[in-house]
């Protein structure tokens, strides 16, 4: 492989211990501007953007043992790219796994992790609280390759140790979940899955590797939508698998290869340059989401709110010990149902609809009618998901004028 000046790999050839230098002993904030970097021979400040599909080899034998695994070269953009590589790289040393793999979406890391590992006659348990393709994907993608699955009360522990078999082979969870907020106990869940040789894989988005370290805590694979904070201002898709190197080389990296949700160069690009400022978006608007919680607990006309940092959280305790942070998304219940919802909606003057979040942007969204309008009215009712609910992703305005802007938006449709 080519040695890029100025890059890690140049240092070492030239035997300057990097001890020192690396990237593992960081700190947090060093690994999101730093990690990964490797220059190309042009010596850019900024990450190169590498846009080819493909790459060539100075003979024969080199693209013969780069197929052969005997040369780590790059081979075609499907397989990597020095770009993606980068992002690939710093997520890793962000999360402290082993290793990453960068996909074209969040779902599509959510699906690989999942369907790379299982085969017919396998069994999975998953918690109930979960986005609505997560929920889709287990009980209804999966089955139809002879995969059985068992939904179970996240916060319920006895309710995981009576759902797992022998043949369970993965447990699947949110935490935070998505909408609710449900908060699943980490190291206590994983151990129910290790004694029976389970791999525990999160969905770790809503808590972002800031405020949520879930290999710390027992979990195996960890799973991002880098669409939402990793990027954080609506620009591009991606996702990403982390995880043991074993798995990543043995299970999923064959997987991905075959099947070819690829990351592309430019997204794993706009995500690098996301990844820069991730820590002082993320704890910012966590304290944003926190004060507008508050005052929507205050607020006439709502009914719940549901916030983890809030010590009106059911495992408020939990929370506190798990996460360093509340997240950036805040849910509440109005009183009138979808009509007053939609109403409340349409009278805000600040907060967009959308269902994205993580983004700079505050977003609010109605859960029943978007995001898990597939999962039907009567899973909806038994995960507390009501016609009157709503969910705002806090973003980067100021805590006030957010307050503000859903005080009136209540207030006018009383």
């Amino acid at each position: 492989m080519r040695v890029f000046p100025g890059s890690r790999a140049e240092a070492e050839g030239a035997g300057v211990s990097t001890d020192s230098l690396t990237k593992d002993n960081w700190g947090e904030a060093t690994k999101l501007v730093r990690g990964g970097l490797e220059r190309s021979e042009f010596g850019e400040t900024s990450e190169a953007l590498f846009l080819n599909s493909g790459f060539v080899y100075p003979d024969g034998e080199t693209a013969a043992a780069r197929f052969a695994g005997e040369d780590d070269g790059y081979i075609y953009s499907r397989y990597g790219n020095p770009t993606v590589s980068m992002f690939e790289e710093r997520l890793r040393l962000l999360e402290g796994a082993e290793a990453c793999f960068g996909t074209a979406s969040g779902m599509a890391a959510v699906y690989s992790s999942l369907a790379c590992q299982l085969k017919t006659g396998d069994h999975i348990v998953a918690s109930r609280a979960l986005f609505g393709s997560c929920f889709q994907i287990i009980t209804n993608i999966l089955p139809r390759f002879g995969i059985e699955y068992d939904l179970v009360d996240g916060k319920d522990l006895d309710a995981w140790r009576a759902a797992v078999r022998p043949d369970t082979k993965c447990i699947f969870l949110e935490t935070p979940s998505n909408p609710t907020l449900e908060v699943i106990d980490l190291a206590a869940v994983s151990e129910i899955a290790h004694k029976v040789g389970a791999r525990v894989v999160i969905d770790n988005v809503f808590a972002t590797p800031i405020l949520q370290k879930s290999l710390q805590f027992g979990a195996d694979i960890v799973i991002y939508s880098g669409t939402k904070h990793i990027d954080g201002q609506g620009r591009c898709l991606g996702g990403a698998v982390l995880s043991t190197k074993e798995f990543k080389e043995d299970e999923l990296k064959p997987f991905l290869r075959h099947t070819g949700p690829a990351l592309s160069p430019f997204n794993a690009w706009v995500l690098l340059k996301g990844m820069e400022t991730l820590k002082l978006r993320v704890t910012q608007q966590s304290g944003a989401a926190l004060q507008v919680a508050e005052a929507l607990q205050e607020t006439a006309g709502v009914s719940r709110v549901l916030y983890p940092w809030l010590d009106s959280h059911l495992q408020a305790e939990l929370c506190r010990a798990q996460m360093t942070g509340g997240g950036t998304v805040v849910t509440f219940d109005v009183e009138g149902g979808r009509q007053r919802a939609f109403d409340l909606m349409r009278r805000l003057s600040i907060i967009d609809i959308s269902n994205n979040l993580g983004d700079s942007k505050s977003l609010i969204t109605h859960p029943a009618s978007t995001t898990h309008r597939n999962i039907g009215e009567e899973e909806r009712a038994r995960v507390g998901i009501g016609e009157g609910m709503l969910r705002v992703s806090v973003g980067l305005e100021e805590p006030e004028d957010l307050i503000t802007d859903l005080s009136q938006a209540i207030t006018s449709t009383q």
